[in-house]
C-alpha cells in the first residue's frame, strides 16, 4: 500500500505550515514527504497562511503609522514587503497570465506565452495597474487608521479563490506546480470557504457582505476568462485571480470606510 492510498484525514495542523511554505518565502520548516502526501488536502488552509503573511505586513505598517509615517508611504511599504514575502508569485502569475490569456489566439499559444519567463504589454499594464489600485485602497484604508483587521480579512479572502478554482476547474495544462498539488475535494473547499467566512466576519464586521459578494463576483469572473481562453486553471490562473480579488477586496474595504 503506497502512502496515496491511505485515507487521509480532512485537516491536520501541519498543513498550515505546508501552505506557509508554498506561498511565501519565510524560512518555515516543512514535512516535505508528508506536505506531498496531502496534496491538495492541505488547501484548505490557504486563507490562515495568506493571514499570517498579512499580520507580518499589518506588524510593520502599523509601526510605521505610530511613528507619523504618511498613509501613502506606508501603504507603499507594506505593498513592497508583502511582495518580498511571498516572493512577487502571485503578482508572476498576474503578469504571466495577461500576457498569455490576451496575447495569444489558440489555447495552446496562450498556454506557451504564459509559459515564457519574459514579460509583454499585457503583463507590465496588467502589474502596473495593479500596484496602483492595491496602493490607493490601502492608502485610504490606512488613512483610517486601520490596519491589523482590513489586511488580515483581505488575505484570507484573497487566498481562498485560489482553492475554489482548483477544485472546480480543470488542469488546463496537466503540467506544473498546480497540477502536480493535484485538485482539492469538495470538503476541503468547504472547509476552507468556513475558515474564511470566519475570518471576514470576525475581522470586517457586516463589510463582510459586500466583501464577499464582489469577492465572488471577480472570482467568478476570473474563472469564466480562464475556462473560455485555456479550458481551465493553471498555477499563473491561480496568481492573477488572487491579485484579482485582493485589488476587488482592498477597493471594497477602502470604499466602506474600514
Amino acid at each position: 500500500m503506497t502512502t496515496n492510498d491511505i485515507e487521509q484525514p480532512l485537516a491536520k495542523i501541519s498543513d498550515i505550515s505546508a501552505s506557509l511554505g508554498l506561498l511565501s518565502r519565510l524560512p518555515i520548516p516543512v514535512n516535505f514527504a508528508e506536505a506531498k502526501a496531502r496534496g491538495a488536502g492541505a488547501a484548505w488552509a490557504f486563507p490562515i497562511a495568506g493571514m499570517m503573511i498579512a499580520f507580518v505586513v499589518a506588524l510593520g505598517a502599523w509601526a510605521l503609522l505610530h511613528f507619523g509615517v504618511p498613509a501613502q508611504v506606508a501603504a507603499a511599504i507594506a505593498l513592497g514587503v508583502q511582495i518580498v514575502i511571498t516572493g512577487a508569485m502571485h503578482e508572476d502569475g498576474l503578469a504571466d497570465a495577461a500576457d498569455g490569456l490576451w496575447g495569444g489566439w489558440e489555447k495552446e499559444r496562450r498556454l506557451e506565452i504564459m509559459k515564457d519567463s519574459r514579460i509583454g504589454a499585457y503583463g507590465v499594464l496588467a502589474l502596473g495597474l495593479s500596484l496602483l489600485i492595491r496602493w490607493s485602497a490601502l492608502s485610504a484604508i490606512f488613512s483610517t487608521n486601520a490596519v491589523f483587521a482590513p489586511l488580515l480579512a483581505v488575505a484570507a479572502v484573497s487566498r481562498l479563490p485560489m482553492l475554489a478554482l482548483m477544485a472546480t476547474l480543470p488542469n488546463a495544462r496537466g503540467t506544473g506546480l498546480s497540477a502536480s498539488v493535484g485538485q482539492p475535494s469538495k470538503d476541503t473547499l468547504a472547509l476552507g470557504s468556513v475558515v474564511t467566512l470566519v475570518a471576514a466576519v470576525v475581522f470586517a464586521g457586516w463589510s463582510f457582505v459586500p466583501l464577499f459578494l464582489f469577492c465572488a463576483v471577480a472570482t467568478f469572473a476570473c474563472a469564466r476568462i480562464a475556462l473560455a481562453k485555456i479550458g481551465g486553471q493553471t498555477g499563473d490562473i491561480l496568481g492573477a485571480t488572487q491579485q484579482v480579488v485582493e485589488m476587488t477586496a482592498l477597493v471594497t474595504l477602502a470604499s466602506w470606510a474600514v
